[in-house]
């Protein structure tokens, strides 16, 4: 609590985002909202009243929307007002073609979340009623009431880092398509090739000697038996480096050479499986050649930033997985704190308390999913070589911590591992475990220990 107020953290941090957006929805200037549509643009310009001052329909697109700022900058001019701030819902890429337009014209320019309007559509007339127009009010209504935020404004290189993410994220979620795919159509057809390993499709040498079958076998795994055990691991040593291997797992190869001969699964359904299975083998190449491109790329970004050496003296933490973390947060040093990062992800505990009613706290899953599943994943390899994240952990799950589940333990550790990411950028501080473990407080320019997250 800060000294004779009263006030606590969340105040303080609220007042602050307050005084931010008031010194751009200034009452002062009116407000233009609109409801972004592909080719269909439908405005408000509307007072600090709520009152509707003008309205406007625009058959065009979002990047071509210069004259209907003008246009409403002239109502409001009219009207007795000094300028004009531009609102809209975060749509797509839409939303940025109008505030570059909006920022060239000097007016200001906020966001509000698609959610907020949803839930004053419900509360204004108690239905579900939608229609543009009717958006277009409540967007400017939730602006006056400054219900509505700062959006992030992206410089070049943080740009580029964003789109990269986004790329390298959907080429994981083809990458995982992918094996998925592989898994079920050989567990239909040619079951038998599953059982050679603990977890296959994560095993280099598996993958190499399946590229190796499916590329020789047309639908007939048994046939390969006639080219000798040796030729077949000669075979499998060859397909290594097109999936980035260089040793064999000579125990996988035995197991899927005696596999050749097993004839379960649904005969009627071997040839062609199998045949999907080798057109699925080439598309997971490729997408894996991609993928290390992208990241490749994003790893530059780091370097163009000069945030390398920072993120990756967070033991556990590599350069690409920090560059994916990233790509999602923007920017680290637009947020007030740490905290403020760990909602942005949804892994904020979300609390229900009332008087002496106490509900059970789970993680907000509010944010952004992409921002939450880097930081999960990024965890997993943490865990293995970072001591400070893997005592946590045991910490969390013990019986002299809160006895979490594995699951909860790890959401803790990915907030966790936000909170150290964003001291080390923000601060341009180098990671310490000792602080990091509160085995020494932490001093204002250092990062901040794990017990204040």
């Amino acid at each position: 609590m800060a000294q004779g107020s009263g006030l606590t953290r969340g105040d303080r941090n609220r007042n602050q985002r307050i005084a931010a957006l008031r010194a751009v929805v200034r009452r002062d200037r009116a407000v233009l909202a609109i409801d972004l549509g592909e080719d269909k643009q439908v405005a408000a310009v509307v007072d600090h009243e709520g009152r509707v001052l003008a309205r406007k329909t625009v058959k065009a697109k979002a990047y071509q929307l210069g004259e209907l700022l003008a246009w409403a900058a002239g109502k409001a001019a009219a009207a007795g007002f000094a300028g004009l701030v531009v609102a809209c819902e975060p749509t797509g890429h839409r939303w940025k073609a109008v505030m570059g337009l909006a920022d060239a014209a000097g007016h200001g320019f906020v966001c509000v979340q698609s959610l907020a309007v949803a839930r004053a559509r419900e509360g204004d007339d108690y239905t579900r009623d939608k229609t543009d127009h009717r958006d277009a009010y409540l967007i400017g209504k939730l602006v006056i009431r400054l219900d509505c935020y700062l959006p992030e404004r992206a410089d070049e290189v943080w740009a580029r880092l964003r789109h990269l993410g986004a790329r390298r994220f959907a080429l994981v979620a083809d990458v995982i398509s992918c094996m998925q795919q592989v898994s079920d159509l050989l567990a239909c057809a040619w079951p038998a090739a599953l059982e050679v390993a603990a977890r296959p499709l994560e095993a280099t040498t598996w993958l190499a000697a399946m590229g190796a079958v499916v590329d020789r076998c047309n639908g007939n795994p048994a046939r390969l038996r006639t080219m000798g055990y040796e030729k077949f691991v000669a075979a499998v040593r060859r397909e290594l480096p097109r999936w980035g291997a260089k040793n064999i797992y000579h125990k996988i190869v035995k197991g899927l050479w005696e596999a050749l001969a097993d004839t379960g699964g649904v005969a009627a359904q071997r040839r062609g499986a199998l045949e999907r299975v080798h057109l699925l083998m080439g598309d997971w190449r490729s997408l894996l050649a991609r993928l290390a491109d992208a990241e490749e790329r994003m790893s530059a970004v780091l370097d163009e930033l000069g945030l390398r050496e920072l993120v990756t003296s967070i033991d556990g933490l590599s350069a690409v997985g920090a560059a994916v973390i990233l790509a999602e947060t923007g920017e680290l040093t637009r947020f007030a704190s740490a905290r403020s990062v760990v909602k942005h992800a949804g892994l904020n505990p979300s609390e229900h308390t009332s008087a002496t009613l106490a509900g059970k706290t789970r993680i907000s899953h509010r944010g952004r999913p992409a921002l939450r599943a880097a930081a999960w994943r990024a965890v997993w390899g943490g865990m293995r070589h970072n001591r400070v994240l893997r005592a946590r952990h045991a910490h969390l799950t013990g019986r002299d911590g809160n006895r979490l589940s594995d699951g909860q333990a790890r959401a803790a550790c990915a907030a966790t591992l936000l909170r150290w990411l964003y001291a080390v950028v923000s601060r341009r501080q180098m990671w310490d475990p000792r602080i990091a473990a509160g085995v020494i407080p932490a001093r204002r320019g250092a990062v901040t220990a794990p017990a204040a997250a």
